[in-house]
This record gives C-alpha cells, sequence and structure tokens, in this order.
C-alpha cells in the first residue's frame, strides 16, 4: 500500500499563515530577551537545509545515531517487538527512518511533521521504500496532542522521535511534549527517543557553527521566513548567526545578533534591536544518564534500555508508558 495524501492539522488563517507562527513570533520579539521557539525554522527551506546540516564534518549527532540504529536492530527487534504502529514526530526527511523499520517489521508507519511539503515529499520516497508498508503522513504541530488516523487506532503505538530534538527544548516545554506524546500513543505504547550526551565544549560549538556556515544558513533563514509570511522587513544582513554553550543549564544556544542598532516591522508591529542584542532561536540541551532519565520519568515514560554509539557521544533510549502509579 502507498502513501496516504496526508492529514492538515496545521491551522492557518485566510492568507495561509501558521496562525501559532505569527503568535509566538509576534510574542517572542516582544520579549526584553527576544527568542522565536526552535519549531518555526523548520520549514520547507528550514528543513533541507537541516538535512544539509546534518552533512557537514563538525556535526557528529547524525552519524553516531545512525550507527546506533544501524547496529542494534537485532537488539531493537528484541526489545519493540513486530506489528507495531511507527509514529515519527518531526518525521523530516525520515532518513534514519528506514533503519528501524527494516529492524523490526512494523505494520504502519505515522510520520508526523509541521512542513507539509516536505513531509509528503519524503513520505512518498519511504512508500517506495517499502512498498508493502501502509504510510499515513499527518501535517501538524506536534507539540500538541495529535490524533492519529483511524487506520492505526487499534495498533500498539512506537513513537520514533531521534536526533535530540527533544533537547531543544527547556525543561517545562520537553516535559509537556512527552505528555503530549503519551497522550496521542496512549498508555502501554513505547517511544524510541535520541538524546545527545554532555562533552567537550569546543566539538559541542563546532557542531553548531560549522566552517561552511550551514548552520549559520539555517538560522538566518528563520529571519527570511518571517519577512515572508508574515510582512516582515527585518535586514537580514545586520544580523549574524552565534553558538554559545550554557554550562549552567547543560546547553548550546542559538542566536542571531544585531550587528548594529536597527529597526524593522513584522505584521505591522515596529521593532528594535540594539547593537549587540539578541533573537534566542534554538536550545540544545545535553544530557547525562540521570538527567535524561530524570526527563522521562517526569513526561510519563519509564526507560527500559539505552544505547551509545562506539564512541559515546550519542544515546538512543526506549522507554514506556506505564499505567500511572500514585504510590511506591
Amino acid at each position: 500500500m502507498g502513501t496516504q495524501e496526508g492529514l492538515r492539522l496545521v491551522e492557518k488563517d485566510e492568507g495561509g499563515v501558521d496562525r501559532a507562527f505569527r503568535a509566538d513570533v509576534l510574542d517572542g520579539l516582544s520579549q526584553s530577551q527576544k527568542a522565536i521557539p526552535a519549531r518555526w525554522l523548520y520549514d520547507d527551506a528550514g528543513s533541507q537545509l537541516f538535512e544539509d546540516i546534518t552533512q557537514v564534518p563538525e556535526y557528529y549527532p547524525t552519524r553516531a545515531e545512525t550507527q546506533i540504529l544501524t547496529e542494534e536492530g537485532e537488539s531493537f527487534a528484541k526489545m519493540i517487538g513486530p506489528g507495531m504502529a511507527v509514529v515519527e514526530f518531526g518525521s523530516g526527511s525520515s532518513v534514519k527512518t528506514p533503519l528501524l523499520l527494516s529492524a523490526i517489521e512494523p505494520a504502519a508507519y505515522v510520520p508526523l511533521d509541521i512542513a507539509g511539503d516536505f513531509l509528503r515529499a519524503a513520505a512518498a520516497d519511504l512508500a517506495q521504500k517499502f512498498p508493502g508498508l501502509p504510510v499515513y503522513p499527518v501535517e501538524a504541530d506536534f507539540m500538541r496532542r495529535v490524533e492519529l488516523p483511524g487506520e492505526v487506532a487499534d495498533l500498539p503505538k512506537l513513537g520514533f522521535f531521534p536526533g535530540s530534538t527533544i533537547g531543544n527544548m527547556v525543561a517545562r516545554t520537553a516535559v509537556d511534549l512527552l505528555r503530549n506524546m503519551r497522550e496521542t500513543l496512549g498508555t502501554g505504547a513505547q517511544l524510541l527517543i535520541g538524546m545527545d550526551l554532555i562533552k567537550d565544549e569546543a566539538v559541542l560549538k563546532a557542531a553548531y557553527d560549522d566552517a561552511g556556515g550551514v548552520t549559520a544558513q539555517f538560522n538566518c533563514n528563520l529571519l527570511r521566513r518571517i519577512n515572508r509570511e508574515l510582512g516582515g522587513d527585518i535586514p537580514v544582513g545586520s544580523l549574524h548567526h552565534e553558538a554559545r554553550w550554557n554550562d549552567r543549564f547543560a546547553r548550546i544556544e542559538m542566536h542571531l545578533v544585531a550587528d548594529g542598532d536597527i529597526a524593522f516591522a513584522v505584521d505591522g508591529q515596529r521593532f528594535t534591536m540594539d547593537r549587540g542584542e539578541t533573537i534566542h532561536t534554538e536550545n540544545s540541551h545535553k544530557f547525562d544518564r540521570r538527567s535524561a532519565n530524570t526527563l522521562l520519568l517526569a513526561g510519563g515514560w519509564e526507560p527500559r534500555q539505552r544505547w551509545l554509539d562506539g564512541e559515546e557521544r550519542f544515546s538512543l533510549i526506549l522507554a514506556e508508558a506505564r499505567p500511572a502509579r500514585t504510590a511506591p
């Protein structure tokens, strides 16, 4: 069975603009520390730029996670079992997905992503690689509870959230997401999630500020998206990309830094930035075993197994949505 046309669960206005995107941008630019949620980096152009980032020499997470998925297939099959509806949150190009699908004999695949055109193209490509596998793409903001297609309602669920995307969120938001995933998948579901590990600061900073400038293009694409979709006139060339390590919160931060005093409008509202002022666009939190387990447990997921790549740079964790307990 081939790919389905896909469900659309993104609320857009009469001009075709995502209402949540407009609200987040206008609210974020109004704060004393300007900040825009990282998920808005991923329009179709941003999604492609991120795929380019995964190929640069400095960006180790994709290679490390791919190594785990390649080498641990038998272990995944044993722990997870066959017949699952694999629900991938923020599927992007689904590059890593075939490695998992080949290992566990799934019954269906449901990719969720906010970038609709990119989602449908990737889903169609994957359906060609797995011609006997039903594929049901859903265009949705996975930060909220998602209604899954009825075709998978009675199947056991495996959530797949690779790439350490969970690290893009502050703890409160990450816990909310994990709880929403639990609501989407249901009690008894499993979750295979990627989490990047704490390591040398120089390695981390290089991974988010590559010498070729691909990550800088990715970050600045957000400004171009704002100008295009929200009628903005941000002077894109007057801001530059910067990656910072924040040891207190164990995270890499991405910022867009004003090179001088600037003024601009977005959706009819005026904003100013002083030289050196920043728009905080992304966090990438790094974890150790204890912090990873604590985060999962807070979101309603009990860790079952953990795999590392050969250099112990990255982890994949399998967790289960056990019934809630009110006592030890």
